[in-house]
Formats: C-alpha cells, sequence, structure tokens
C-alpha cells in the first residue's frame, strides 16, 4: 500500500490538498481516530480542529483538555497538527491553509445530513468535503452516548483512545474492566 508518507508519493503528495478534520470531539473516541487516521495516510497534511461555539454548553470536557487528548491519542501521526477554532469550519479550513475538510459518516443517516452540510460548505465557503466511512469496532460510536455513560461510570475504555479514557477517569471516577 502506497502511504502519504511513502517517499515515492513526493509528486503525488506535492499535488494533494491539506485536510482539515472538523468537530467538537467532547469526547474523542476510537471512531474521530479512524478519521483521522485515513486522514493521515491519504494527505500530506493534516489539522484536527474541535470547534467551539460560546453561545452553547461547553460540554463535559473543555476545549484544553479536547486538545489535550487529541495530541496525546494521535502520537506518532507526524504530519497531523491540533487546534481550536470558532465561528465557520470553511473559514478555519481556509485560514490553516486546507483545502478540504474530512468528516466521518457512521450510517446513511449521517450521510443525509452530511451531504447537505457538504454542499452548504462547498456553495457558501468553497471547500469541498470528503467523507471517511466508518468501518469495524469504530464504526457506531458517538460522543453523546459516551459522555452519558462514561460519565454515570460505565466503562468506555473499548471505544475510547487511553488518554481519553484516563481523563474520563479522572472527571467522573469512572472504573474500567
Amino acid at each position: 500500500m502506497l502511504r502519504a508518507s511513502d517517499s515515492r508519493c513526493t509528486t503525488l503528495i506535492d499535488a494533494m490538498p491539506a485536510a482539515f478534520v472538523p468537530g467538537s470531539f467532547d469526547p474523542f473516541h476510537n471512531g474521530h481516530l479512524a478519521v483521522v487516521r485515513a486522514a493521515s495516510e491519504a494527505f500530506a497534511s493534516v489539522v484536527v480542529s474541535v470547534g467551539h461555539n460560546r453561545a452553547k454548553p461547553s460540554g463535559m470536557f473543555t476545549v484544553e483538555e479536547r486538545l489535550q487528548m487529541i495530541e496525546e491519542s494521535i502520537v506518532g501521526m507526524e504530519n497531523v497538527q491540533v487546534t481550536a477554532f470558532e465561528g465557520l469550519a470553511t473559514d478555519a479550513a481556509r485560514e490553516a491553509g486546507a483545502d478540504l475538510l474530512v468528516k466521518g459518516v457512521r450510517t446513511g443517516t449521517d450521510l443525509d445530513s452530511e451531504m447537505v452540510q457538504a454542499n452548504t460548505n462547498l456553495e457558501t465557503g468553497g471547500v469541498r468535503t470528503m467523507f471517511v466511512p466508518g468501518v469495524g469496532t469504530a464504526a457506531l460510536v458517538a460522543s453523546r452516548y459516551l459522555r452519558e455513560i462514561g460519565g454515570r461510570g460505565g466503562d468506555i475504555s473499548s471505544l475510547v483512545p487511553d488518554p481519553v479514557w484516563r481523563a474520563m477517569q479522572r472527571k467522573t471516577g469512572a472504573q474500567g474492566q
């Protein structure tokens, strides 16, 4: 398999756009990690960015905590950087030098919603979207359920990277298997 990091790809890599992976990531889970890993293998440069809307509740983890958990979860992905943004994802993508949004989709319902958003992002912000399908054990994971289960002390360790599980344990007192 030819990967973006392969020296034989230098001409192709130079032509590949930078990818921007936006999300709330509250918490960052194995499905998110799979999308970031796929983007990392396909693109020379990837920016994972935590979106924050001051008008909405902050969620379980602060933006700073989410950034730290993601950074600890992507160790070894040298072409990935982690940032935060407020406002429109298309504006943040352009500011980061990215030409393309990368979004994960779990089901047809996700795809229906994401297609509308992708069209809107292209028409209003001029940024295209690429979808990465969820596969395997990471395919059907949703942050809102992880917050609910983990927040009540349930074991979500098989669904999140180790740094996220440790942060969840510190925050909630959850116990693992």
